[in-house]
């Protein structure tokens, strides 16, 4: 079952390489892939720590390198976000203007490798099924983007081959400070000699600042964020959701999986450094997402500006900030891809996304105005949706770090500052609401047409995620909190 949710997408981007019919191949591979990863929720069982529906098939003894795929609960929700945003952006790719079975071929590699990487228990496929989903990523913002697309297409790639390479001297690094006997590229392993402490703290130290630069440049944290926004306005909307959506999350899924998990000596003397470039990620880049003048840069910053939450929430190292730090990755990329949907059909219609250009855009697409506005309340952190339980989560989780401490504590600080970012948020995304859809309609767009129903089916999709998740966190904390507790020194009940 889990081999079939990985390969479905490859195989269907082959296929249309070679000529298959195009859409149908693509929405029959999304939605295989999604009902597919649907019954593994079902099957899995997530009373029982450790990783389910395992493959392993050795691939070369010498280097000890296996191809082994499985899931625990941390590894599983993001595949049900890839699966269900992968299904999204291919419905609403509709007709591109050149080489379209390139096109929606790019989307499903894209696919493939982040559903690879975040089902791989070995090193070397986690790392490389993500570099299958990254060179796509440069081919649709270069060929198929808006605007400057070819300078966007070189900066993302000159950004994210820096941190890939950044991280790849960090898993080296890693397989070497183990003794040679313990050796493995096999994260169970991993994790296993890290619970021996087999790793020196000196070693955990350098390996976890050149895994937290690493991950940290593909997930846009401050300093290595200005690569994010211009690739997400230059890109076509689909590429977009799924890159935002779904494999920004690699970086911090990475950090969960191994730097947390395999160097707590390492994360807890990088603390600091950690907490000073979230707070950057959240108050000076909600700053700068107020200042934009363009809905796709405005959506790009606010991405950029939540990671930092994510960020804090991993920082906390606790179970309830972890827990909630996944709930966020999953809620953000239903979010971010369902606004960045909406912003594309708004600019294939408008052929614009300047603010001053837009306003009452309501009253001839209602239906598209009420799917922004679902999405902007998610993003906000609005009770009710899936992005407040995961953001509850990880300011409690922050707070409580340093709840012994009789002074203030720098997580305190930290998550004080970080609740202004839900005002800073509020204040970007609501105007962007108003200035988009509310006021004064020019009489240019008086003839425009809302979505299609076709359309309105992926909407559902992910609305119906958002709240499904908002209003019964539980089915999702079950499923996370396993994975925490094996290297989390903390109450259960928490």
């Amino acid at each position: 079952m889990l081999l079939t949710i990985i390969f479905c997408p490859i195989i269907a981007a082959i296929l249309i390489i070679a000529g298959t019919p195009v859409r149908f191949t693509a929405l029959l591979a999304a939605s295989v892939t999604l009902l597919m990863t649907l019954l593994a929720c079902v099957n899995y069982e997530w009373w029982k720590p450790g990783f389910q529906f395992v493959n392993s098939v050795t691939v070369s003894e010498s280097w000890q390198i296996h191809f082994a795929t499985g899931l625990d609960g941390l590894s599983l929700i993001l595949v049900l976000l890839t699966a269900i945003v992968t299904l999204a952006s291919v419905w609403f790719s509709g007709k591109t203007d050149n080489n379209e079975n390139a096109f929606y071929a790019c989307l499903l590699f894209i696919s493939g490798g982040a559903l690879g990487a975040f089902s791989s228990l070995d090193l070397f496929f986690f790392y490389a099924f993500h570099e299958l989903a990254l060179i796509p990523t440069f081919l649709l913002i270069g060929i198929w983007g808006s605007g400057n697309r070819v300078a966007a297409a070189w900066k993302i790639t000159i950004y994210l081959a820096l941190g890939s390479f950044i991280l790849l001297i960090g898993l080296i690094l890693l397989y070497q400070s183990l003794p040679a006997a313990s050796r493995s590229f096999d994260i169970r392993a991993l994790q296993v000699a890290a619970a021996a402490h087999q790793i020196a703290p000196e070693a955990q130290r350098n390996i976890y600042l050149l895994l937290l630069i690493g991950f940290g440049i593909l997930v846009s944290l401050f300093p290595f964020h200005t690569w994010a926004p211009e690739a997400y306005a230059s890109a076509p909307a689909p590429a977009t959701m799924l890159h935002a959506g779904v494999l920004k999350k690699f970086g911090l899924y990475g950090l969960l999986r191994l730097a947390l998990p395999l160097l707590p000596d390492g994360s807890r003397y990088w603390t600091n450094l950690l907490v000073v470039l979230l707070l950057a990620n959240i108050i000076y880049l909600g700053l700068v997402t107020i200042a934009q003048k363009r809905l796709d840069w405005m959506l790009g910053y606010s991405s950029v500006m939540h990671m930092g939450y994510i960020f804090l929430g991993i920082a906390s190292a606790n179970i309830l900030g972890t827990t909630g730090a996944a709930a966020l990755m999953f809620a953000h990329g239903l979010s971010i891809a369902l606004l960045f949907a909406i912003a594309g059909e708004i600019r294939k219609r408008t052929g614009t996304l300047v603010f001053d250009d837009l306003g009452g855009l309501a009253k001839v697409m209602p239906f598209a105005g009420l799917a922004f506005g679902f999405a902007a309340f998610a993003a906000i952190g609005l009770p009710g949706f899936a992005n407040f339980a995961g953001e509850i989560m990880i300011f409690f989780g922050a707070f409580q770090n340093g709840w012994e401490m009789q002074r203030f504590h720098i997580f305190q600080v930290a998550t004080v500052l970080a609740l202004w970012g839900v005002v800073v948020s509020a204040v970007y995304m609501l105007r962007a609401y108003r200035q988009t859809f509310m006021g004064t309609m020019a009489e240019r767009w008086s003839n425009l047409v809302d979505l299609r129903t076709s359309l309105r089916v992926p909407v559902a999709l992910l609305v119906a995620a958002l709240l499904w998740y908002g209003f019964f966190p539980q089915t999702f904390v079950r499923f996370v909190t396993p994975a925490f507790k094996t290297y989390l020194s903390a109450d259960a009940r928490r």
